[in-house]
């Protein structure tokens, strides 16, 4: 099976293991994503001009030896729909559907042979079927290990008790002020040193010492699909602190200590809870069923209906 797939960042995490694990499933694929740069470390967008250019690249790759689009972000469904040789899937991450640009996201999807999205609650936001498949989690990398050994390794101070914060402070749906607003709250109540750690720009692989390096990982979106640092948090048995955002109530069902928030008095409690005392979650027997196989076969099966 041969894929185009469309992406408006190449680096993304989540989508190189998703091309990772289709390629071990027989998926050989080529990737093109507009011109211009995109860089969510220091909220670099591109210009609308970049996306009308990107149009005539996908026209001229889609008469290729390929069976199907992938249009991944809804940014990029548009270029996909362009030309009508091809069925086209489309998957929505969470912010292309909730966000700015939702419009376009639903209206595209009304055309797509196929649609994915990451939770429950972005399917009850579209009008067309879709299939909830949520990024998938890397088990074997994202595993407990002691938390001192972990603090070494990262340069933390060993009795401070760390928050964990896995984006840039640029990125706005994140709300970093936010986070930083709830942990000062947060740190006139617990004994001890509270430390608020933004985590960004290390490479993936290195991203599970610093979930076994945390006290709490602190989510405070404003919105979410399915946040992957929640479910690699889970996988660590890292304790979670969130708003009320895409599938996290459901993920976090049945793991404690972790705490669904919808305030910011809420958030603040929660922190206290697991600062006062801190100890691991039961998340990552939660996580079985978002494992990256798992993910695989769902997407292949996606593809091949649509041929």
């Amino acid at each position: 099976m041969r894929v185009l797939n469309l992406v408006t960042n190449t680096d993304a995490r989540f989508f190189r293991e998703q091309l990772r694990v289709l390629r071990r499933r027989g998926v050989v694929e080529e990737t093109l994503s507009p011109p211009g740069r995109h860089r969510v470390q220091d909220a670099a967008r591109r210009s609308p001009t970049d996306y009308l250019r990107f149009f005539p690249t996908v026209f001229r790759n889609a008469l290729g030896e390929h069976d199907l689009i992938h249009a991944n972000y809804g940014l990029t469904a548009p270029m996909a729909l362009a030309q009508h040789r091809l069925p086209v899937v489309l998957s929505l991450w969470g912010s292309d559907l909730l966000g700015e640009y939702g419009w376009l996201s639903k209206r595209c999807a009304r055309r797509c042979d196929a649609v994915i999205v990451m939770s429950e609650e972005m399917a009850s936001e579209l009008d067309v079927p879709c299939h909830v498949i949520p990024h998938g989690v890397n088990h074997s990398r994202f595993e407990p290990r002691p938390k001192r050994e972990a603090r070494d390794e990262v340069g933390w101070e060993r009795d401070a008790k760390h928050v964990l914060f896995p984006y840039p402070p640029s990125r706005d749906v994140k709300d970093y002020p936010r986070a930083e607003r709830v942990v000062a709250a947060a740190a006139e109540r617990v004994s001890g040193r509270v430390q608020l750690q933004s985590v960004y720009g290390v490479p993936h692989a290195e991203m599970a010492t610093y979930y076994n390096a945390a006290d709490v990982l602190l989510l405070p979106s404003k919105s979410e699909g399915s946040p992957n640092s929640v479910k690699e948090a889970m996988a660590c048995n890292l304790p979670v602190v969130t708003t009320d955002v895409g599938d996290v109530r459901d993920r976090l069902s049945g793991v404690s200590p972790s705490h669904v928030c919808d305030s910011d008095r809420e958030l603040v409690a929660g922190l206290v809870d697991v600062l006062s005392e801190p100890r691991r979650s039961n998340g990552r027997e939660k996580t079985r069923d978002v494992s990256l196989e798992r993910m695989g076969e769902r997407i292949r099966a996606v593809y091949e209906s649509v041929l």
